[in-house]
């Protein structure tokens, strides 16, 4: 035992006489937008990113580097590199001295982005790096997010990284976790799949991606050679504001002193004896030569003189930092579900302000991503079903990367978050209108085209100038009935399916315009099916024609008159009641259960200070309340669309005083009247319109209720899993710092009731008093910061946005069966499609489609032609084909339900892939891949890879949260 124990002591003291041993990771981050365009940065600094260092990596074996945004490096590899260049890059990274890190198309933002696009931007990076260099990245960089939710490890865990890393969490958060030496955990990001995708963790601490710039010994920043980015052009004699002070035989000594004081700094505050120590920051290495060639020596010293400074030093990627770190075998922390949101980093800037930042941007993000899983689908179908169809191949994926790009590229965390200059915002939305109209052709296409020789069949001969013909697609893998709204320009109509029966519709008066109609169609769709319908105008129309009833507009000062006359409105789920004396809703009674709860919806508006030398201010990024909100409005007005046929919808504007004439803010709910149909009654639909905003305000919509939820909401990480938000007390900014971000979903709950909301976009939620769900919808600021000022981000956003939420209520059981399946059915509304004056005939009775349907706990994430050519098996996968791979179905099922939220939902589910899918061909073959479909699932070897039961070719087993990504091949139908 003596001897156990000396030499257990001899290893310590061995273990702390070791130099520390510092992994010198040489980087540039490089914001795919913020301030400067794609274009702007291209052409400023970051092509010659690439071209330096890969010119001087290749003069020495000991250099390394990590690539990590994809876009930029696609970019120049597309457009820049030469033939020599290519060919060093391919050497450096098989002798892996250039190694790509995450891999997607950019750094993506963790507060606000979709689950969808998330996926989507990291298959488009890695994607290209397997079937250009047969590469896949195993590491994360998130460095730069706000924050960090639980489901991005989750994701990087099931696309196959054996580690993440992150940053930005919150400032007094990280300093304890240094002090205790707990920057470095074991993260099982979902309490459904638990260790089954858990993932070792390195948090980076205060000093962050950024090398320490201070040098006591001069006046410039240290470390950084190549200075700062120029733009909009590089200098043309390669002197840059503010270099660094060289290396010299007289200034090394000081500048090792300096950088070994931060290593062993940062050393006592991790377990192991590795520091990771990050050479970069943002726009760096654009002059690697000079940066090199300073760095070399200087650790070259530090290494001669190595038991003197107790430091090793050493340029590393970030895998060979990792190796060690897995190498020194010890037993980490184990962190639960728990995410890293919201984030601060001093007592007064809480970054939950870009939650809501720029909704329109967020919006028409959204939409795109929206449009192209539709296209994607159809697309699929169209190939399997009519591989010779006239739909060319090429065209329709070229239309698909297009929108796959520009969807991927606004996920950067200063895309979606509207946190860039105005600039870069309208450059985002430009890429994404622009794809957006390429997959609306694709589409029209596949609908209209005829899909083999047979000839179409004919639709009633009518009078062109009176008809409309529309086709609507369901994208969803779920037999749906829902009311779709189109926009006509007539007051009368009637609508016919393509077999010449009546639709249930309803026509009135729209919402947002004096010139147009709507009208509702009740449609049902099978799973990806579609359907056309005709339109006809006429004065003996069959469409109900509802009217409006106006109510007198009232003063909020009125609001002691409340309750007395209650105007109920009725549907199989619910009976709203509406306040005539305040136009205001009063309370929702859920039918099933015969209870009622106290709702009252308005606006409210956050003051924003705008003078730095007056206190805190609001901006892109932060929130920084001036005080409580205060009523936006002082008056309101209702309209009622009463008793129609399809729908009841309500109108109430809010005018910011009494005597105006146009309104600030309204709400537009609208329910669901089909007795005895198949149409879902738990919907309760409502668009709102904000703006344009006075400036310096932040404006909420409050859904104030009786529900006792003791300020504790759940909101949504990524539209994946429910995180709890309880309502904590801080010294400082407590209301700002109790904002989150909601994707897809929030709620508030008691032991009786649950409220919902779904979102079609994300904003910020909370809930600051008893029963109260507020929802950030809209900020205009201005501010005289001088940082922002120069960059131009005061966010001073003038729009009009109308953004839609779906509102449920009922018991918790109840609405645990429902909300998932809502949000995705918000996000995946099905696609309206207008014909010009089609020919007499169109192709093709009835969907040519057959439906496919999943079980009602199973959501279809993905159903695309990835078109990559690279061979999915590893070991041959350099023998590319020389056209991309049309055949091959990319298929992604997720299982919307947590364990144990639902006795019967959240069971595992066992499907038949191969009956599954029968409504699409005849599938021949299967095979399980990672998350974006770069691995074989039998061949991925994670670290701590835990081993479970195989499933047959067809049939698989999807367990609560599980997303399985597979190739699917299916036997040729050739015509």
């Amino acid at each position: 035992f003596g001897r156990l124990c000396t030499a257990g002591l001899l290893s310590f003291l061995l273990f702390l006489n070791a130099p520390i041993q510092t992994f010198v990771i040489p980087h540039s981050h490089m914001d795919v937008g913020w301030v400067y365009t794609i274009q702007e940065s291209m052409h400023a600094y970051a092509a010659n990113v690439y071209s330096s260092v890969t010119e001087e990596l290749s003069k020495v074996k000991e250099r390394r580097f990590i690539a990590v945004e994809q876009e930029f490096f696609r970019l120049w590899w597309d457009t820049v590199a030469s033939v020599t260049q290519k060919k060093q890059v391919q050497q450096l990274i098989k002798e892996g001295r250039l190694e790509f890190i995450i891999g997607g198309q950019v750094m993506h933002d963790e507060a606000v982005t979709d689950l969808d696009d998330d996926i989507l931007q990291m298959m488009e990076g890695h994607g290209f790096l397997y079937e250009t260099f047969g590469v896949r990245p195993q590491f994360s960089w998130h460095v730069d997010p706000f924050g960090a939710s639980a489901t991005t490890p989750v994701l990087f865990a099931l696309a196959g990284f054996n580690a993440h890393l992150i940053s930005r969490i919150d400032y007094d958060l990280k300093d304890t976790m240094q002090k205790n030496k707990k920057l470095q955990f074991v993260w099982r990001g979902s309490p459904s799949l638990k260790s089954q995708q858990e993932i070792f963790t390195h948090t980076m601490d205060q000093f962050s991606y950024c090398t320490p710039s201070y040098l006591p010994f001069s006046n410039r920043s240290g470390f950084y050679w190549n200075g700062v980015a120029l733009f909009p052009d590089p200098p043309k004699d390669g002197i840059y504001p503010n270099m660094s002070l060289p290396v010299t035989k007289e200034t090394v000594h000081a500048y090792a002193k300096t950088m070994v004081e931060n290593i062993k700094q940062r050393a006592a505050w991790f377990r192991t004896n590795h520091v990771l120590w990050p050479w970069g920051c943002d726009k760096q290495f654009y002059n690697s030569s000079v940066q090199f060639n300073n760095m070399d020596p200087l650790m070259k010293y530090i290494n001669q003189n190595s038991k003197e400074f107790g430091v090793s030093v050493q340029y590393a990627t970030l895998s060979e930092y990792f190796q060690a770190i897995y190498q020194s075998n010890l037993t980490w922390e184990v962190r639960g579900s728990e995410d890293f949101l919201p984030y601060s980093t001093e007592p007064y800037q809480a970054w939950t302000g870009f939650y809501a930042s720029r909704n329109v941007l967020k919006g028409v993000a959204r939409q795109a991503s929206s449009k192209l899983y539709a296209a994607e689908t159809l697309f699929a179908r169209y190939r399997i079903s009519f591989p010779d169809g006239p739909v060319a191949k090429d065209w329709a994926l070229d239309k698909l990367r297009a929108l796959r790009w520009a969807v991927s590229e606004v996920q950067h965390h200063d895309g979606i978050t509207g946190t860039e200059s105005p600039k870069v915002a309208d450059m985002y939305l430009q890429h994404l209108l622009q794809a957006m109209m390429g997959a609306e052709e694709l589409l029209a296409a596949l609908f209209l085209l005829p899909h083999n020789l047979e000839s179409p069949s004919t639709l009633a001969d009518v009078d062109q100038a009176l008809e409309q013909h529309v086709i609507i697609y369901n994208p969803l893998a779920w037999n749906i009935t829902t009311i779709v709204n189109v926009t006509v320009t007539q007051p009368s109509a009637a609508v016919f399916d393509d077999d010449g029966q009546p639709v249930p519709a309803q026509i009135q008066g729209s919402a947002h315009s004096n010139a147009t109609y709507d009208l509702f169609i009740v449609v049902e769709l099978g799973g990806l099916q579609y359907r056309k319908y005709l339109i006809k105008f006429s004065e003996n129309s069959k469409a109900y024609e509802a009217k409006a009833v106006s109510f007198e507009r009232r003063s909020a000062k009125d609001r002691a008159k409340a309750g007395r006359r209650l105007l109920p409105v009725l549907s199989e789920c619910y009976e709203l009641l509406f306040d005539q004396d305040t136009n205001l809703l009063h309370s929702i009674t859920y039918l099933e259960e015969k209870r009622r709860v106290m709702i009252t919806q308005d606006f409210w508006e956050y003051d924003a200070n705008g003078d730095v030398k007056a206190g805190p201010i609001s901006d892109n990024y932060i929130f920084s309340a001036n005080g409580s909100a205060v009523r936006a409005y002082k008056a309101v007005e209702m309209e009622m669309i009463i008793s129609g046929k399809i729908v009841t919808e309500i109108r109430q504007y809010f005018y910011r005083e009494e005597s105006d004439k146009d309104y600030a803010y309204s709400i537009t709910t609208r329910v669901p009247e089909c007795f005895g149909t198949k149409l879902p009654c738990h919907r309760l639909e409502q668009t709102y319109s904000l703006g344009p905003l006075s400036l310096n305000t932040e404006v909420v919509l409050r859904t104030s209720t009786s529900v006792k939820n003791n300020r504790t909401l759940y909101s949504d990480d990524n539209g994946y899993q429910m995180m709890k938000r309880t309502y904590r007390k801080f010294t400082n900014n407590t209301l700002a710092r109790n904002y989150f971000p909601m994707v897809r979903t929030a709620y508030i709950e008691d032991d009786l009731s649950r409220l919902v909301l779904v979102s079609d976009r994300a904003h910020g939620v909370s809930s600051q008093t008893d029963g109260q769900l507020e929802v950030m919808l809209h900020r205009r600021l201005w501010n005289n910061l001088q940082w922002n000022l120069g960059y131009n981000l005061t966010l001073n956003d003038s729009s009009v946005v109308r953004p839609t939420l779906w509102l449920m209520l009922g018991s918790v059981s109840a609405t645990s069966k429902l909300y998932q399946r809502e949000a995705v059915q918000l996000q995946h509304r099905p696609v309206v499609m207008p014909i010009d004056q089609p020919r007499k005939c169109l192709p093709h009775r009835g969907s040519p489609l057959r439906s496919v349907v999943l079980p009602p706990n199973l959501h279809l994430l993905s159903l695309s032609v990835p078109g990559w050519n690279y061979c999915s098996n590893h070991s041959v996968h350099l023998n590319l084909h020389s056209q991309p791979d049309y055949d091959r179905i990319l298929l992604r099922i997720m299982h919307l339900f947590e364990e144990g939220e639902d006795p019967e939902l959240s069971k595992p589910v066992t499907i038949n892939l191969k009956e599954a899918l029968q409504g699409m061909g005849e599938v021949k073959g299967v095979e399980e891949r990672s998350l974006t479909g770069t691995w074989d699932i039998a061949s991925l070897q994670r670290w701590k890879w835990k081993t479970r039961t195989r499933d047959d070719n067809f049939t698989v087993t999807i367990s609560p949260k599980e997303i399985r990504t597979f190739f699917v091949h299916f036997v040729s139908r050739n015509f």
